[in-house]
């Protein structure tokens, strides 16, 4: 679970990366040069993966914490697997 401080601050890089999206799409329209984009995308790029890595932080803090401490083995490779999928997913992706 995301604690009030928490979703306070992903709501706003979230809103700061809505802004920045703006932004792209106004340079795009605009048929500003290519370089000036990418450099904007790859900022946006940078600032979700700034979100993942609180939202990954606070579940490795809470759940994943929780579940090891969990005398059932049960809950506890539900956990790694949980992991292991994500981090699959991020190397592909």
């Amino acid at each position: 679970m995301l604690n009030d401080e928490l979703k306070t601050q992903i709501a706003n890089r979230l809103t700061r990366i809505q802004g920045q999206l703006g932004g792209i799409r106004k340079m795009v329209d605009e048929d500003r040069y290519c370089m000036d984009i990418l450099v904007q995308t790859r900022a946006i790029s940078a600032a979700l993966k700034a979100v993942e890595d609180l939202v990954m932080e606070n579940h490795l803090n809470t759940c994943v914490s929780d579940a090891m401490q969990n005398p059932n083995p049960h809950e506890k490779e539900e956990k790694i697997g949980e992991l292991m999928e994500i981090i699959s997913k991020f190397r592909k992706g």
